[in-house]
């Protein structure tokens, strides 16, 4: 055994949340890859969608996708990726990582595109932002994280600045 290692008193910064905005994402119906080695592969697409919120308001355009690996047939792990021109007509390029899981069942019903009371899901996600428009570079200097509710046709999601 190694000897004890001291910290020396440390005041860490407080985090905090800001709602940034809120996103219903309009979605067509998945292609399905299938059972592979790493799990069950799906493809979304992205057909639209709107932006509201404090900080962010605009439209999501048609194009993008989220890729998605199922494992164990209750967890979901999503890498979307889509474009939002803001109102000003800014572009802006998302890519957003979550994590899914909810019972074997509930997972089914999701898969099947039925509706499931978001109580039973625990989604979070992890929104990463890229544009050239130098009034929006906080969205790069940032981190956010944001919670979100899948419906049959749709995905609604929350984003929070960390400050």
């Amino acid at each position: 055994m190694g000897a004890a290692i001291d910290f020396p008193a440390i005041t860490f910064p407080s985090l905090t949340l800001e709602h940034v905005c809120d996103l219903a994402v309009q979605i067509a119906a998945p292609i399905e890859v299938g059972m592979t080695p790493q799990g069950l592969r799906r493809v979304i697409p992205v057909t639209g969608g709107k932006v509201t919120g404090p900080r962010m308001q605009g439209k999501i355009l048609p194009g993008g996708a989220d890729f998605q690996r199922i494992v164990g047939g209750t967890t979901a792990h999503l890498d979307a990726q889509y474009c939002i021109e803001l109102d000003d007509g800014v572009k802006v390029f998302v890519h957003n990582t979550a994590l899914r899981h909810a019972s074997a069942d509930t997972t089914a019903r999701l898969v099947r595109g039925e509706k499931v009371d978001p109580s039973e899901v625990y989604f979070r996600c992890q929104p990463r932002f890229e544009t050239a428009a130098p009034q929006w570079a906080w969205l790069q200097e940032n981190q956010f994280i944001g919670t979100g509710v899948r419906l049959p046709d749709a995905v609604h999601m929350r984003f929070y600045r960390v400050g």
